[in-house]
């Protein structure tokens, strides 16, 4: 976590603290005051010198059981700091053990985390505010050599990926008998990357049944499914220590995260996204894309919609490209980064403005943990779900389960390009130095004779900023094309003809031909559709607003009427059925991505 504008640092460990400045602290920098733990000074520097000044609750809650040596399963909504929840107190218990390190002495802390670029993560964390220890990171795609030269030297902390950890054990290199404390790092992913075996091989190195010399265990994720806890019972003692600060009936995603929802046919998606980064992100911001396949990531960093800097993170790319992609994402080198899951979890990737998801993914830890790359440390973000109309009921089910609603949201129109592009293309002007606008002042006053100072101006404006041809799109479908418009009335409406039968009176019974889904307003009040662009303005001319009846042209998405449930696969869906729910086989929707293994089942060959 890092330390945002509007938090105060925690004075409470310095005595010389003002009063004024003791009564601008929060409750909750009062609890995570440094002098409430045992945290050395030093330790306290270095993560002062990380902007933090105060521990996150997670780490309030979690530091006395970790630094007592209690077994901990710790749950928490990403991005609220759960690896300074491990780090600090293991970093504490170790640098106070006061023998010289000796060359090739065996880790005492194991981390496994299921991607390389969390175990990469992780490591930098616990670099960041150890003094004296030893600290590794070993992961695949890289050289075996300084690996084992690392070993050869002696190791503290062994932070890592199951399999190269097990390559190490495999070729007799790795020693993990000494362990005393073994963190699991988003654990509810091994099973799903196909690691529970290697994990299993790796901890039976270090766990004897039932013994008291068994390493200190301690389980940390934003999700914990009941085949969590099947691991507990295997590797924990009976008295390990939970802290859930999410609990079961609330929202399991990040409370600093809007959620918002675009219904967007897929031929139509890569467009739309373009218009999505503009609006909410902009030129300047920082945007996530995650995809579910390698293709889709890395046709849509190519696509010409996206007018930022945009590359692709994904399984195919060497680790050293990764981590240099990363790397320059971090830095702000590149403004968008299309990924698939590779980079939903654990990646503190700071001031992210805006997450897209191409689709609902098929489960729903997928969708917290991508949500959760932005709102991160304090600050706030958006994270926006494009969903396709027989996708509704995945849509709910992902609602209904991770505890969000989504506000449903049409396309950005033309107008909110248009401010947009216009504040990012005013960024540019003011970034401009004097010496360079006077090369251009003969230009400009050539230019002012021809086009008026306004006209002029503005034809610069949207030169700059890339907004030079705009397409009208629906804000129910997102169709190119299309506009939505919206017909209100006074009373509530028990039949949808209603409002047919009232068109086609002004409007002449052709206008059917042109009218295009036709939904309605929430509590029945009217009703929503779609024309195409160019009968918009015949539209208008030939209708008459009366006292019960009224046309406008809709500038967002209206809320619409709920459909009922359709009573089979994802909960909560439209009532109409479509893709698996089609043909009757209502339970097909539970199984999307197939059948999850049990953990139980997993680790008992």
């Amino acid at each position: 976590p890092s330390q945002t504008p509007s938090q105060t640092p925690s004075q409470s460990s310095e005595e010389s603290a003002s009063d004024s400045e003791k009564e601008t602290e929060t409750p909750e920098q009062r609890e995570g005051a440094f002098s409430n733990f045992r945290i050395s000074p030093v330790t306290i520097s270095k993560l002062q010198a990380r902007g933090v000044s105060y521990l996150f609750d997670i780490q309030v809650k979690t530091f006395d059981p970790v630094y007592d040596g209690e077994d901990v399963i710790a749950q928490a909504r990403t991005g609220t700091g759960k690896t300074f929840s491990f780090a600090i107190p293991l970093v504490e218990k170790l640098q106070g053990d006061s023998a010289a390190p000796a060359r090739g002495r065996a880790p005492k802390v194991l981390v496994l985390t299921p991607t390389r670029e969390l175990a990469i993560q992780v490591a930098k964390d616990f670099k960041d505010i150890i003094k004296k220890l030893s600290i590794v990171c070993f992961y695949g795609g890289t050289s075996y050599m300084p690996q084992i030269e690392a070993i050869r030297n002696g190791i503290d902390i062994l932070v890592g990926t199951p399999g190269r950890i097990k390559d190490h054990l495999q070729n007799h290199k790795l020693d993990l008998s000494k362990l005393k404390h073994v963190v699991l790092d988003e654990v509810d992913q091994m099973l799903d990357m196909g690691f529970a075996e290697q994990v299993e091989e790796i901890l039976a190195l270090s766990y004897k049944k039932d013994a008291d010399t068994n390493p200190q265990t301690l389980l940390f994720s934003a999700t914990c499914p009941p085949w969590v806890y099947d691991v507990a019972k295997k590797y924990m003692r009976p008295s390990c220590k939970h802290v859930d600060l999410i609990g079961k009936k609330t929202q399991k995603a990040a409370t600093t995260v809007e959620h918002l929802a675009i219904a967007c046919h897929w031929s139509q998606r890569a467009a739309v996204i373009g218009d999505v980064i503009r609006v909410y992100s902009g030129s300047h911001g920082r945007a996530i894309v995650f995809c579910e396949t390698k293709k889709e990531a890395n046709e849509l960093a190519l696509n010409a919609s996206i007018k930022q800097n945009a590359q692709s993170l994904h399984g195919d790319i060497p680790q050293k490209q990764r981590e240099t992609t990363l790397k320059g994402f971090r830095k702000g080198s590149f403004e968008v980064l299309v990924a698939t899951n590779v980079a939903a979890r654990g990646l503190d990737i700071p001031e992210v403005d805006l997450v897209v998801q191409c689709s609902p993914p098929k489960d729903v830890e997928s969708y917290i943990h991508r949500s959760g790359r932005t709102g991160r440390a304090g600050r706030t973000g958006i994270c926006i779900c494009f969903y396709q109309r027989k996708e509704e009921d995945q849509l709910r089910y992902v609602e209904n389960k991770a505890g969000i609603t989504f506000r449903r949201v049409g396309v950005p129109t033309a107008n909110d390009i248009i401010k947009s592009s216009s504040k990012d293309a005013v960024r540019f002007l003011d970034s401009i130095s004097v010496a360079a606008i006077g090369y251009f002042r003969e230009a400009a006053e050539k230019l002012i004779e021809e086009k008026g100072a306004v006209d002029a101006l503005a034809a610069a404006l949207a030169h700059i900023s890339g907004a030079t041809a705009l397409e009208q799109r629906s804000l129910l479908s997102s169709d190119a094309g299309y506009t939505t418009l919206q017909l209100t009335c006074s009373l509530e409406m028990h039949n949808i003809g209603y409002a047919w039968k009232t068109l086609k009176e002004q409007l002449g019974e052709q206008i059917e031909t042109h009218i295009h889904r036709m939904t309605f307003l929430k509590g029945k009040t009217g009703v929503c559709f779609d024309v195409p662009v160019d009968k918009v303005k015949e539209i208008q001319d030939n209708w008459k607003d009366c006292r019960r009846w009224q046309l406008t042209v809709a500038t967002e998405l209206p809320d619409l009427e709920v459909k009922p449930s359709s009573g089979g696969g994802f909960r909560g869906g439209r009532g109409r059925s479509s893709g698996v729910f089609r043909n009757g086989n209502s339970g097909a929707g539970n199984k999307r991505g197939g059948q999850k293994r049990s953990f139980s089942r997993a680790f008992n060959h």
